[in-house]
């Protein structure tokens, strides 16, 4: 059973803070398809307390999380020692698990410090930012095809890719990799896909989302992309998720603007996505445009982010 506490951040009184809720619980209560039965309906939120270990130094920080909403509330200006040695308790983890669940010392600290009429000064609320995200330069009308010689048709069969035979295909296609292959460089030629939201690379044939799908599951994803070709996104029934090469193929060796290795045209918002292939021996390959490069998980990590693409020829 979880215990409640109220805490004043800003003007909002919150009185739900949930003692048991974790960043890994969460999402397999409001992301994995197979968790949504413990949601009463899509409005209610949950107020939780975690250690956020992405920057420098680790914070603590407040969450409010529903379904498919995830907002950072206020970071709690806890001692550092305290914060640290939280994060030093987890143990080792994957660079891609940086946000931890609280222990028992930080959760005492915040009850005899924090909540119910503690130092109100140690809250700092933090405000939403509204993001306008550039796209970049207006791309060229989609005129003509590129010569027959320069055209590429990359693996669109989902596959099982050992270790090595990743490694080998980043060289094949001269795909860049900051770990695999940090020399490749792979030329598109991106033009505009006459529907909005669209992009068209005359070098591979295949036509891409300039934004994408939210983080969930593998299920949830296979799920939502027949829901998508049901519907017909931008007039085409066809879309799916790319393979490791279609993936890897925009890969870009510098970082935009936006921080990811992605022409300015596609969103930041899917860092990493999935991918139409499973690793040999288990797991599932993604790929991922903040850090330059291909991995692969054992099947825990949450979840994956997706950008779709189709066939043009």
């Amino acid at each position: 059973m979880a215990m409640f506490h109220r805490i004043q951040v800003g003007q909002q009184m919150i009185d739900s803070i949930d003692w048991e809720m974790t960043p890994d619980l969460s999402f397999g209560t409001y992301e994995s398809w197979g968790g949504r039965e413990r949601v009463r309906n899509n409005d209610e939120c949950v107020y939780y307390f975690y250690i956020d270990n992405w920057g420098a130094e680790p914070k603590l920080c407040l969450m409010e999380r529903a379904v498919k909403h995830a907002r950072i509330v206020a970071e709690i200006k806890a001692p550092a020692e305290l914060v640290k040695s939280c994060v030093e308790s987890q143990g080792s983890s994957s660079w891609f698990e940086k946000s931890y669940a609280i222990n028992e010392q930080v959760r005492s600290w915040l009850i005899s410090n924090v909540l119910e009429g503690g130092d109100n000064s140690l809250i700092v609320p933090i405000e939403e930012e509204v993001f306008h995200e550039d796209m970049g330069a207006v791309l060229p009308r989609r005129t003509s095809a590129v010569a027959a010689s320069d055209v590429v048709l990359l693996p669109a069969v989902p596959g099982v890719l050992h270790d090595d035979q990743v490694a080998a295909l980043l060289k094949r296609w001269n795909f860049y990799d900051a770990v695999l292959n940090p020399q490749g460089r792979f030329e598109n030629v991106l033009v505009d896909g006459g529907v909005p939201g669209t992009v068209v690379d005359l070098r591979t044939s295949l036509m891409w989302q300039t934004n994408g799908l939210d983080i969930c599951s593998l299920r949830m994803m296979q799920k939502k992309i027949c829901e998508i070709n049901t519907q017909g996104l931008c007039g085409f029934h066809d879309w799916r998720l790319p393979t490791l090469e279609e993936a890897m193929s925009l890969m870009e060796p510098v970082q935009n603007g936006k921080g990811i290795h992605l022409h300015p045209c596609f969103s930041r918002e899917q860092p990493f996505i999935f991918v139409a292939a499973q690793r040999k021996p288990g797991g599932h390959w993604f790929v991922d445009y903040k850090q330059g490069r291909s991995f692969w998980s054992s099947g825990t990590i949450p979840g994956g982010f997706g950008r779709l693409v189709r066939s043009i020829d």
